[in-house]
């Protein structure tokens, strides 16, 4: 038996990838998922790692991380694109259908019933538990950083691009450099990764034609442009608010936190929404799992009364997600090819070192600096982390361990 070599370092993600599913599949995994991902969006990003290149093998670290580095560059909400493009891998358009479904409803319900006035937590315990939900993203972030390190910066050139990513994120910040990491990254491995570097891309089977790419795009732009005149001619409030929540969607670039403001600007200045009411949503969007921009149901469910201010609210959530869904389904045809040619594949080797850079920038901040604050915060952070790496605990069951560590902390 032969000691394993730099080259093809021992990792349980290089075994064969699984084929296609169902569509019922997609839509199981991400049921689970949007149940237990707590954390923001690039915890998001951990729990897919985990589930689906390291448990489920559906895709490899390499492809993983591709899909990551091109979902970071479009506007929209990352974590979401991502989870649609490995439904969509896995199970066609309708399993695109079921990731982005399962993923999403849990948390879009949690608010809307906080909408009507059906969902308050107060007192210690509950915020024990809040905190011990918070804390799951440390140790999932933390293990997906581990993982990804080991598999995408296996030698020096990798890891000071993953090094030179978390000191353009610190010092820049923001969506914004997050964008910069990954353009200079690619050009740093297109100098630095051309011997080596790059590996032999997987395929990532979509079915997706080009003719398909190119009507996502020109929908995409006729919806952005084409919706504030139609606003105009016709006095429809479902159709203003399904305009202002699209503007928003298009505009974003980093998802999460970053849509806030452009929601803000979008609900209250016109009085659909109170400024009170805006930031008690706000609060509430994050003690639940999945996406932050579920907060979008949650507004429409507050501009109007029981039963309107239910298709206000699934007109939101639908219209806030849309437009990164067609760019996404757009960019995609295009993709495999771009990434199997050499060079590209030497920029890629770079791109995904500093989305490991990046990853490692938000594990300190804003996920470290606004959940570990005392002693306790860090022995529950690290024994969930204790858990995922040593016990190949599941992810759904550290989560739960974990809120009724917060519970206990908060108690003593």
């Amino acid at each position: 038996m032969t000691a394993p070599t730099e080259s093809s370092p021992p990792d349980r993600t290089e075994r064969p990838v699984a084929g296609r599913g169902s569509a019922g599949e997609v839509f199981g995994a991400f049921l689970k998922l949007g149940f237990t991902s707590f954390g923001g969006p690039i915890a998001h990003l951990g729990y897919f790692r985990e589930e689906f290149v390291a448990r489920r093998r559906w895709l490899d670290d390499q492809a993983y991380a591709d899909l990551v580095a091109l979902c970071q560059f479009l506007p929209g909400p990352a974590s979401s694109q991502v989870g649609f493009a490995l439904g969509l891998m896995r199970g066609g358009p309708l399993g695109a259908a079921a990731a982005w479904t399962a993923f999403t409803l849990p948390s879009a319900i949690a608010l809307i019933l906080f909408a009507l006035g059906a969902a308050s937590l107060t007192g210690p315990t509950a915020a024990g538990l809040l905190q011990g939900l918070k804390l799951v993203a440390v140790a999932v972030v933390a293990q997906a950083l581990w993982g990804m390190a080991r598999s995408l910066c296996p030698d020096r050139e990798r890891a000071t691009i993953a090094l030179a990513a978390v000191a353009v994120v610190v010092f820049a910040g923001g969506a914004l450099g997050q964008v910069a990491a990954i353009v200079l990254g690619g050009l740093a491995g297109l100098a630095l990764c051309r011997n080596g570097g790059a590996q032999s891309a997987r395929p990532l089977v979509f079915s997706l034609s080009r003719r398909t790419g190119l009507v996502s795009l020109a929908a995409f732009f006729a919806l952005l442009f084409g919706l504030p005149l139609l606003v105009l001619a016709v006095a429809a409030p479902e159709l203003a608010v399904f305009d202002a929540f699209y503007r928003a969607g298009a505009l974003v670039f980093g998802g999460g936190h970053v849509v806030l403001p452009l929601l803000q600007a979008e609900v209250v200045p016109p009085g659909w929404v109170s400024g009170e009411a805006f930031l008690a949503g706000y609060g509430a969007a994050q003690a639940v799992p999945g996406p932050l921009f579920t907060f979008a149901a949650y507004l429409g469910a507050v501009m109007a009364p029981v039963p309107a201010g239910l298709v206000t609210a699934a007109i939101a959530l639908v219209a806030i997600f849309l437009p990164g869904f067609l760019l996404l389904l757009g960019t995609l045809p295009f993709w495999d090819a771009l990434r199997a040619r050499p060079t590209a594949q030497a920029a890629l080797a770079g791109t995904n070192a500093a989305v490991v850079g990046i990853l490692g920038a938000a594990l300190y901040d804003p996920i470290w600096t606004s959940t570990v604050r005392t002693p306790g915060d860090f022995a529950l952070a690290l024994a969930g982390f204790v858990l995922l790496m040593a016990w190949k605990a599941p992810p759904w069951a550290v989560v739960v361990l974990m809120a009724l560590g917060g519970v206990g902390l908060s108690l003593l």
